[in-house]
């Protein structure tokens, strides 16, 4: 297993935004994640990457345990996330962008400015920005402010990619050509994990789906026999099969 949770749990006064959560993920796998809003995605998302500080449970990356590691630690440990709202460096070029994340990220080359180069200019390729590499970051489209953040996490070199709801906001096209991209750094063997309300993005991409309804996990397993799940369709219908 690449990332082994235990037990996860974390409350926000009575609220539980996360009730004693298990999830491992395989590497190399897709596995997405859904559930209703106040669900308690984002926050088992904030407490794998570090964002949150966890009240009890354990986090292994690899083998490691990196329950108590600060954010910026667990990106040099392998972790990558992209926001669901980009908030790049919006005066600097796409590729400087790509840049700032390879030198305090986990594997890029650091000591050669031409293999710093050369790694940044794979993965624009990657993720379909290279013809944009010079332009500034605040002048980018709202899909490609969506392919930036998750070139930047690529450019981390993560063994783990955290994807927190990129297709929100996207028109139809724009969300199948990003459905396009994610597959294309899937079949490069990263592994993923990813949250989306947009679900038909997640099934055409993911291996297993996970549902989270108050901090609890409630359902996991093959997609389709997911997603057919009485419990399931009742909370997302609030209609009781």
């Amino acid at each position: 297993m690449l990332l082994e949770v235990k037990g996860l749990s974390r409350s926000f006064g009575s609220v539980k935004g996360a009730d004693g959560i298990d999830l491992t993920i395989a590497h190399g796998e897709a596995v997405g994640i859904i559930g209703p809003n106040g669900a308690g995605k984002t926050t088992l998302f904030n407490l794998i990457a570090g964002n949150l500080d966890a009240d009890a449970g354990t986090i292994r990356l690899d083998g490691r345990d990196i329950t108590r590691q600060a954010a910026h630690e667990r990106c040099v440990t392998g972790i990558g996330r992209a926001y669901q709202i980009p908030h790049p460096f919006e005066k600097l070029s796409v590729f400087e962008n790509l840049l700032v994340a390879a030198v305090h990220g986990r594997s890029a080359p650091r000591n050669n400015v031409r293999d710093s180069v050369d790694f940044c200019a794979a993965i624009l390729e990657d993720t379909g920005l290279i013809a944009r590499a010079d332009t500034p970051a605040g002048a980018l489209t709202l899909l490609e402010r969506k392919r930036l953040e998750m070139a930047r996490a690529l450019a981390t070199g993560p063994q783990l990619l955290l994807l927190d709801e990129i297709a929100g906001g996207l028109t139809e096209g724009e969300c199948r050509q990003l459905i396009d991209t994610v597959r294309g750094i899937r079949a490069r063997g990263t592994t993923i994990v990813w949250i989306e309300h947009v679900v038909h993005a997640l099934l055409a991409v993911v291996d297993r789906l996970v549902v989270l309804n108050f901090g609890r996990k409630i359902a996991e397993g093959n997609p389709a026999a997911v997603m057919a799940s009485p419990e399931v369709r009742e909370i997302y219908t609030g209609i009781a099969a």
